[in-house]
C-alpha cells in the first residue's frame, strides 16, 4: 500500500508540474506575441468625416431640446453650461 501511495504522488507532482510549464509557456509565448505585434503591427488609425451642414443642425435641435429639458425639470433655474458626449 504504502508503495501504491508514493506512486500516485509522484504522479500527481508530475502532472501538476507538466500542467504549470504549459500554463507558463502559454503566458510567455502569448506575451512574446503581443508585444511583437505591437511593435511591428501598429493599429491603424481610422478618420472619421462628418458632414458639417447636417452636423450643426442636429446640435442645434439637440442642445434646444436638453435645455427645455433641464429648464422644465429645474422650474427656470438651472441652466445648460456645458455637453459633453461620453
Amino acid at each position: 500500500m504504502d508503495e501504491t501511495i508514493s506512486k500516485a504522488l509522484l504522479v500527481m507532482l508530475v502532472g501538476m508540474l507538466t500542467v504549470f510549464l504549459i500554463l507558463w509557456l502559454i503566458t510567455v509565448i502569448g506575451n512574446i506575441i503581443i508585444r511583437l505585434s505591437n511593435k511591428y503591427l501598429p493599429e491603424v488609425e481610422q478618420v472619421v468625416k462628418e458632414k458639417k451642414g447636417e452636423a450643426q443642425q442636429i446640435k442645434k435641435n439637440t442642445y434646444a431640446a436638453i435645455e427645455s429639458a433641464v429648464s422644465i425639470v429645474t422650474n427656470g433655474k438651472g441652466k445648460v453650461s456645458e455637453i459633453k458626449k461620453i
